[in-house]
């Protein structure tokens, strides 16, 4: 039997496209929004993984910030061990340095002159005295240029002193300055 259609079959015809189309926008709306959330929690997961590395390298650096901080301690250390050392063989070295300089003021010491005092200051040697004649000083001085150990003879004062010596002569005051030659300076004079 044929049908007939009583209704407009276009009305019909548009009524199914737009529910097909409704539909159609359903899905698409549902899979953008499942594309979405998808794409949120990818989002999240990658910034907490990001997060966690951070957080990571934090501890890593504050760990790294105290052993640079230890490490620095340590070289602190080790630089003033290293100049108590220096020190140390410093004093070794030079040990042996005042047995030369009063070596050398007996073997400087002219007949006739005699010490009655020696100060050092650093490396500056004062020495006072008295002598027969200013001759003996000038021999002094002469002597001191000449030695190893000692250096830069300076005189400061010669005073003839008032009244005789014991034995009869005539006795002058000196104050002679001196410099220390460094051990250094000394062996290679040697």
């Amino acid at each position: 039997m044929p049908r007939i259609n009583l209704l407009p079959w276009r009305d019909e015809q548009r009524q199914k496209r737009r529910l097909e189309f409704f539909v159609a926008m359903g899905i698409a709306l549902a899979v953008g929004g499942l594309i979405v959330l998808l794409g949120h929690l990818a989002m999240n997961d990658i910034v907490d993984q990001q997060k966690a590395r951070n957080d990571l390298l934090k501890t890593e650096i504050s760990a790294l910030n105290k052993r640079i901080e230890e490490i620095l301690e340590l070289e602190d250390k080790k630089d003033r061990l290293l100049a108590r050392m220096e020190i140390i063989e410093e004093l070794q070295r030079s040990r042996p340095e005042i047995v030369h300089v009063f070596e050398e003021l007996v073997n400087t010491l002219p007949d006739g002159t005699h010490l009655t005092e020696v100060r050092q200051s650093g490396r500056r040697i004062e020495i006072r005295g008295t002598a027969e004649s200013n001759t003996r000083v000038s021999a002094l001085m002469r002597n001191i240029n000449a030695s190893d150990w000692l250096t830069e003879p300076d005189l400061d004062v010669v005073q003839v002193r008032e009244g005789r010596n014991s034995d009869g002569t005539r006795a002058s005051e000196f104050t002679v300055f001196a410099r220390q030659v460094s051990t250094e300076a000394a062996e290679e004079a040697e």
